[in-house]
């Protein structure tokens, strides 16, 4: 398994819950196109599941 998952926010949060545009606040996805590097953790997939249809990972 690698150590890190790079992640592009592809779609809005606007329109979306609460819930939602939290999570993609917590996993550093704050502006369209932008691209982080995530430690792969349970935890971070599971957010990443969440918010899925909103992401795009490479």
């Amino acid at each position: 398994m690698s150590d890190t998952i790079k992640v592009t926010l592809v779609k809005s949060g606007i329109g979306k819950t609460q819930n939602i545009r939290e999570t993609l606040k917590g996993l550093g996805l704050t502006k369209l196109n932008k691209t982080v590097e995530l430690k792969n953790t349970p935890a971070v997939r599971g957010m990443l599941a969440k918010v899925s249809f909103l992401i795009k990972i490479h």
